[in-house]
């Protein structure tokens, strides 16, 4: 089922519904992405589980007449969501950047019972900054944003393994935004106290990585009371699109594991 909710800011946000089951997969994109990219996580799932996939808002059918752009904002769009859901309990799925927007969602949220993050968060002791962010990518962005996604993320996206079909589908969705788009929807990430978040996380939080850079577990469990994470070799940035397959069996096992622990 395909919905429409106006978040704090009145920005529409969009999210469909679908599948059965006690528990809801609440599923949210990384930067410039979509609902779609959660496709095949939700066939896979949708006959034991309620889906919710959400687009934020700056995003995919959600509007784009957002001004307000903070991980705050972001987390609202996420929440303003799940209050809608009837449900037992919700267990968030967020990638790249909306790790970040999951935790925050998830505080004061009694209906979130745990965390999965996507290929995000692998080393809350590794900084960056909104100066590097300026110098590293806003600045290449606004110089010529269809050259740096031509030429420059794929070496921090995608590995040489990363199917050619899903590196251009990547590419031809993200020159579809501007660069001023581009920069707003990603700035929040680097604005916000991460460590300081992950503390206040109460729930379990679980994450599911690419082997292309490495995770400090050492790290994360220093802020996150209860944290672990598994591994998928020969992926970037997108292991759910690089290899659904193998991202659907772990994904399913942790969240079999995390519904029995409640």
């Amino acid at each position: 089922m395909e919905n429409f909710i106006s978040s704090s800011d009145s920005v529409n946000i969009h999210y469909t519904e679908t599948g059965k089951g006690n528990t809801s997969i609440v599923f949210v994109h990384g930067w410039l992405g979509n609902i779609n990219w959660w496709n095949s996580q939700e066939t896979f799932l949708k006959e034991n589980y309620n889906i919710v996939k959400i687009d934020l808002g700056g995003h995919g059918k959600s509007g784009k007449t957002r001004q307000n752009w903070t991980g705050e904002q972001y987390a609202d769009d996420i929440k303003t969501v799940i209050n809608q859901i009837n449900t037992s309990g919700i267990i968030l799925v967020g990638h790249s950047m909306s790790g970040a927007y999951v935790l925050e969602a998830s505080i004061d949220s009694p209906k979130v019972k745990a965390i999965i993050l996507v290929d995000t968060l692998k080393d809350l002791d590794q900084d960056f900054t909104p100066e590097q962010a300026e110098q590293f990518m806003y600045s290449n962005y606004r110089k010529d944003f269809k050259s740096a996604v031509e030429h420059i993320l794929p070496q921090y996206l995608f590995v040489d393994e990363t199917p050619a079909t899903i590196k251009s589908q990547l590419q031809n969705e993200f020159v579809q935004n501007d660069a001023e788009l581009a920069i707003n929807a990603l700035k929040p990430l680097y604005e916000m106290d991460l460590r300081k978040l992950a503390k206040l996380v109460d729930i379990p939080v679980r994450a599911i990585n690419s082997n292309a850079t490495p995770t400090n577990i050492e790290s994360n469990q220093k802020y996150f009371k209860n944290y672990n994470y598994r591994t998928i070799e020969g992926t970037g940035h997108y292991p759910m699109l690089e290899k659904p397959d193998e991202f659907n069996k772990i994904l399913k096992e942790l969240i079999e594991e995390l519904t029995a622990a409640k």
